[in-house]
């Protein structure tokens, strides 16, 4: 398990929506739309690759119907298992089937200022400000992208994002900010800089790639060409579903994870058809329109139930899960967000999702917040605590210490309390406070979150670059900030 970083690990009891009939049947009907019905890769390396693996290509629609044994068979090619590596190999992330890890979200466009509170646009020193303070938080395993750098140019802005989250933290990163096969060329230049050359990243990919499909039934071309560009470096790539049901899929939950499925599956089909062995990873987050406005939810039973029947399919298919939780659709760290960031995430914990995310954004993944970064965390704690169960052997059953305090004492002198306390959930933003103390102030659990992340930003200092590595990527940085955009 990775050094400081909190995960969840073989849970006492586990949440499966879908019957082994359900997986099948979604499984089959996913295979029958992606050849009869097709998916969209608009990339002409794509559909030269589909083209020369037998799949019907249509040039003029970009539409792919690839057969059935076709999916499957390079499906099969994919490793069940990989490490996210880290600059600190303590900090190394196994997707191994037995841990949860919980990252942040991105990539938001907006902050709650940390010390204003008032909403402002994103740059680049919150990336940094925000990998810093996700590196001193154990629950945090590994990055994303948090929120735009809107103060770098657009050509090359995220890779401004990923030298900025480098030189802040040791943990691993993941971006899905990496949209052109020229940005992907340049993020695996700078990972083989910072991981000491190519075959040190081959061997210990310190960057993953996450892209998100474009549903329905549909992949972007540039994501396509980056995510190639990645995989054949030997970095670790997933695609991303958010189906919408109701808009951009079935109203019906089934509907919507077949068409999702159809998209993230044909998309890692793709990769190992062009690179078998490399490491690739479903992803999801999948909700529900609102029917009255037509809008993104970001929160809502149809979220926690795909959340746990996404991981269930991509048990099925051998492959690491990656998320979509927390990133609540309250616009401050509230009841809403507390109800809806603590479902989502118990049922993506409790079906032993790999990859979590979500951690300190609001409105939909919007806008970043300091506050609902520590909450969230909280959140991840109490839920990995609840499903490690309850331990009974003889020192659980205590049977000695209550023989030795018999009745209408207490526990307080017992060794056995001293020895056991820890083991007891303690909060750290939960206001257990007695009434009046709180009277006195009005404060609370916001309150006590954004203290601590401002104590963290002025006290942290985490696992920097080395001056001279730090200098490279700055150098390599400006050449392209001044390259004209491609």
């Amino acid at each position: 398990m990775a050094g400081n970083i909190l995960s969840i690990s073989q849970p006492r009891f586990r949440v499966q929506p879908l019957s082994e009939t359900d997986i099948q049947r979604i499984h089959e009907a996913t295979l029958h739309v992606i050849e009869h019905v097709g998916v969209r890769f608009p990339s002409p390396r794509a559909l030269e690759l589909w083209q020369a693996h037998g799949a019907q290509v249509d040039a003029h629609t970009s539409t792919v119907r690839a057969p059935a044994a076709l999916i499957e068979k390079a499906l099969r090619s994919a490793p069940p298992t990989f490490t996210l590596a880290a600059r600190d190999p303590q900090q190394d992330l196994p997707l191994d089937g037995d841990h949860v890890f919980v990252g942040t979200d991105g990539c938001g466009v907006e902050v709650l200022d940390l010390e204003s509170g008032q909403r402002r646009r994103s740059c680049l020193q919150d990336v940094a400000d925000i990998a810093r303070t996700a590196d001193a938080l154990e629950e945090i395993g590994f990055h994303w992208v948090p929120v735009s750098a809107q103060d770098r140019p657009a050509h090359t802005r995220s890779l401004h994002e990923l030298c900025a989250i480098w030189g802040n933290s040791s943990k691993h990163v993941q971006t899905e900010s990496i949209v052109t096969a020229h940005e992907a060329h340049a993020a695996v230049r700078l990972a083989e800089m910072v991981a000491g050359g190519p075959l040190a990243l081959r061997q210990r990919p310190i960057l993953s790639i996450m892209q998100c499909t474009a549903s329905p039934l549909a992949q972007d071309g540039g994501s396509l060409e980056a995510a190639l560009v990645a995989a054949e470096a030997g970095l670790p790539v997933g695609f991303m579903t958010m189906a919408s049901a109701g808009s951009t899929a079935p109203a019906t939950p089934a509907g919507t994870l077949v068409v999702g499925n159809a998209e993230v599956i044909s998309a890692l089909a793709l990769i190992q058809l062009a690179f078998p062995g490399t490491p690739v990873f479903y992803a999801a987050a999948q909700t529900a329109m609102d029917m009255r406005t037509g809008g993104y939810t970001g929160g809502g039973p149809e979220d926690f139930l795909f959340g746990a029947a996404s991981n269930q399919l991509a048990d099925f298919y051998h492959v690491p899960l990656s998320m979509g939780s927390f990133a609540t659709g309250a616009k401050l760290p509230d009841w809403q967000a507390g109800v809806e960031n603590s479902l989502s995430t118990f049922m993506a914990c409790a079906s032993m999702a790999d990859m979590l995310l979500g951690v300190g954004l609001l409105h939909g993944s919007r806008i970043w917040s300091y506050e609902q970064m520590l909450l969230d965390c909280e959140i991840f704690a109490i839920i990995r605590r609840v499903l490690q169960g309850i331990r009974v052997d003889e020192d659980s059953l205590a049977l000695e210490t209550i023989a030795a305090v018999g009745p209408s004492s207490h526990y307080l002198a017992q060794k056995h309390t001293r020895q056991n306390m820890r083991s007891l959930w303690m909060n750290r933003f939960f206001d257990r406070r007695p009434y009046d103390t709180w009277e006195a102030l009005r404060d609370g659990p916001p309150d006590f979150a954004r203290a601590k992340a401002r104590q963290i930003l002025a006290s942290h200092q985490p696992l920097g670059l080395d001056a001279s590595l730090s200098a490279e990527l700055g150098d390599f940085l400006s050449r392209l900030d001044a390259e004209e955009p491609a």
